[in-house]
């Protein structure tokens, strides 16, 4: 059985429902992230150096080759500072107290009882049929958590040179920042968000920028058991505010053992490859000739996605170097009833972590009678069918930056002369009326 040091943790003071008074000295009285409060406050910043090269095989930054980083990125500052919180109380509950175990298998689904999460979570109401929605003010985005729950900001260094940390940077309020918070209702140690700009109040929905953010926060981690991870909305993202989630978990995730088969190799030198012998479908994109090259490409695709309605997860592995691009339909699944009930009962909803084999069972006789064949039974509900799935890839892959690519030998992608027929097919059943769902997601943030 997994197990990592206990720390007594109460509910944060920050968490009370909005309905709640508070006091109105200053701002809104909150101490919040939103334009009222968060004007000349000071906040830590990790201004990273952008990197022009993908990280090194012994996954440090290959700009640390030669030099001493100002503060360990992971050890020190980020689970240094999630410790922190964890002892000042601003945790809806203790993570640490929940058991985790290895399924036992050829896979090695990991297994974590979490009824704190099932239990105290913050309902979340939205259409669950489409990837795309407006932001909307009123209900809960990130500008309205406490500052207390901001570890610090992550930014590249405006001025092009070399990483730095300033422990207290002001915020210019004009030039939103993008933070690294806690995850109140955490699934794993060192559990964060990633929040790019924000002050923009962007939608759930990925950008080049942004999500070039998210890889290199896995870059500047530089371990690979910190992965980050993005769901889109009808994909269990709960929250309509752009954010990536990410965690530390010492073991490696099913999905990343997986067997690969090459599809295609793009001109920039991104080797894109399809899952092989998994539950759930997917394409893994990985190497290129530089950092922004891998995820320029993934970004390209998601945006394909999204703008299909399209749902879908994403993994951010291996520093950066390894990203999982998952499209699925469980949402829409249950929206049709044709999820069985046994599944239901267990109110898992498999968003990028269970996708990935981090089962998060909200049930104790699940917890306990979990087996490598109930994870793949869930899983399997989940993916995409074959037919859908090769669909999915030719609508990527005629937007993607395949100028030059070189076709692996039996590519699983519809051939040239299909291609067009594959796309007008998927955009035909995105055209088509779809079930109009609204309703409650079980699975916070």
């Amino acid at each position: 059985m997994l197990s990592i040091k206990r720390v007594p943790t109460v509910v944060s003071n920050y968490q009370k429902d909005e309905a709640e008074e508070v006091s109105r000295r200053g701002g809104c009285g909150r101490n919040c992230l939103n334009k009222c409060c968060i004007e000349g406050a000071k906040i830590p910043l990790y201004a990273f150096k952008e990197l022009n090269k993908i990280a090194c095989s012994k996954g440090l930054c290959c700009q640390y080759e030669n030099s001493v980083p100002p503060v360990a990125f992971l050890d020190s500052l980020l689970l240094g500072e999630w410790e922190d919180r964890m002892q000042r109380g601003l945790f809806r509950y203790d993570v640490t107290a929940c058991e985790t175990k290895v399924i036992p298998g050829k896979y090695g689904f990991i297994a974590q009882l979490n009824e704190g999460r099932h239990l105290k979570k913050r309902p979340t109401e939205f259409r669950v049929d489409k990837v795309l929605q407006p932001f909307d003010g009123n209900k809960f985005n990130f500008t309205k958590v406490g500052q207390e729950e901001v570890l610090f900001r992550f930014e590249p260094n405006e001025n092009g040179g070399d990483t730095e940390f300033i422990p207290n940077a002001p915020v210019d309020v004009e030039n939103s920042p993008s933070v690294v918070a806690i995850n109140v209702s955490p699934i794993e140690y060192g559990h964060v968000l990633l929040i790019p700009r924000v002050l923009e109040c962007f939608p759930q929905r990925i950008d080049p920028e942004s999500f070039l953010l998210a890889v290199h926060m896995a870059a500047e981690a530089g371990n690979t058991y910190f992965r980050l991870g993005y769901n889109s909305l009808g994909a269990f993202a709960t929250i309509n505010h752009l954010h990536f989630q990410a965690y530390y978990l010492a073991v490696p995730f099913p999905i990343e053992k997986a067997p690969m088969k090459k599809i295609i190799t793009l001109k920039d030198g991104v080797l894109v490859s399809e899952l092989l012998k998994y539950p759930v479908r997917g394409l893994v994109f990985e190497g290129g000739n530089s950092l922004q090259a891998l995820s320029n490409s993934v970004s390209d695709a998601c945006i394909c996605l999204q703008e299909n309605n399209i749902p879908f997860n994403v993994l951010i592995a291996d520093c950066g170097q390894r990203i999982f691009v998952l499209p699925q339909c469980y949402a829409e699944k249950q929206a049709l009833g044709e999820v069985s009930s046994e599944l239901l009962e267990t109110q898992v909803n498999p968003a990028v972590w269970e996708i990935s084999g981090h089962m998060v069972l909200k049930r104790k006789e699940d917890y306990e009678e979990a087996s490598e064949e109930n994870a793949w039974r869930l899983l399997a509900e989940v993916s995409l069918s074959e037919e859908r799935f090769q669909e999915v890839c030719a609508l990527i892959f005629e937007v993607i930056n395949t100028g030059d690519a070189e076709n692996a030998e039996g590519s699983p992608s519809c051939p040239k002369e299909q291609s067009d027929a594959c796309v007008k097919k998927v955009e035909a059943k995105n055209a088509s009326p779809r079930l109009p769902v609204t309703g409650t997601q079980e699975c916070l943030v």
